[in-house]
């Protein structure tokens, strides 16, 4: 082992393995949080969210998770397609106003949609001014769908965009001499080299969906509560940390089997990669 990497190893274990470890300790146990002296080992958190009440949240966050990476999906493969076929300064130039957003804070994005959507903002003053009524554009789950979209799209289109640029021209040349239409060019050659990329972006969009909690309290209010809301909760307000860490436990087993899920189907199509044809 070189000693240049004693720095990582160290990194790694201080803000890594020790709070993983503080957090599977606080999910196996009950007691005062504050006084490590009364924890006893118990199953009791996990027990405790069997609980329909805390079941309903889960499976509603898998849901918002899925029909936003799914949104992402629709929208971001068009774009990340449509930047792809540019020539490279144009797409050097597309997808630098495309990340600018991102620089700007991921809190101060999500409040700039309470301006646009707020009973008195920009929309709702546009509609009648135009002789409509205002409409309930916040504070339900349409608005966190819209917020989710808008913050990880990126990450749907760079690796998507990333796999795009990449494919080697002369395959599509190849598929024009053997008589393919450009439509059968993307289902035959296009879409399946693109796959590896949608793997990617869908893991990293469905991830932070999942275990998002700012967008759902700023964009949702108390009528769209997600596993992030619950879990905040639990260690801002109610200081019940033990329950925290096992619902913090019960989130990260679903996020490392979707993460299992897609790499093992991203395998699956790369040992399939020379059949496109």
């Amino acid at each position: 082992m070189r000693k240049a990497t004693f720095p990582y190893l160290i990194w790694i274990f201080i803000f890594t393995i020790v709070p993983l470890f503080l957090v599977l300790y606080f999910a196996f146990t009950t007691g005062d949080s504050q006084n490590f002296s009364t924890f006893q080992f118990s199953l009791e958190n996990f027990k405790r969210f069997l609980d329909p009440v805390y079941i309903n949240v889960l499976i509603r966050s898998i849901r918002l998770a899925f029909v936003s990476t799914i949104l992402c999906l629709i929208v971001g493969f068009p774009i990340a397609y449509i930047i792809s076929r540019e020539k490279p300064n144009r797409q050097n130039l597309m997808i630098l106003m495309f990340v600018i957003p991102m620089w700007m804070n991921f809190l101060l994005r999500t409040y700039a949609w309470l301006t646009l959507l707020g009973r008195n903002g920009f929309v709702n003053n546009l509609l009648t001014r135009m002789g409509f009524q205002a409409l309930d554009l916040m504070y339900n789950d349409k608005a966190v769908l819209l917020g989710m979209v808008y913050n990880f799209l990126p990450f749907m289109v760079l690796p998507i965009y990333s796999v795009l640029t990449k494919i080697d021209k002369n395959l599509l040349e190849a598929a024009e001499d053997l008589g393919a239409n450009r439509a059968t060019t993307f289902r035959k050659v296009i879409l399946p080299l693109s796959l590896p990329g949608v793997v990617t972006g869908t893991t990293m969009v469905f991830i932070p969906a999942m275990s998002t909690f700012v967008i759902s309290s700023l964009l949702g209010g108390n009528k769209s509560n997600l596993i992030g809301n619950l879990i905040e909760r639990q260690f801002r307000w109610t200081g019940d940390w033990h329950f925290g860490s096992s619902m913090s436990i019960i989130l990260m087993v679903f996020i490392l089997l979707t993460m299992a899920i897609t790499n093992k189907f991203d395998k699956e199509k790369e040992g399939r990669g020379g059949g496109l044809w």
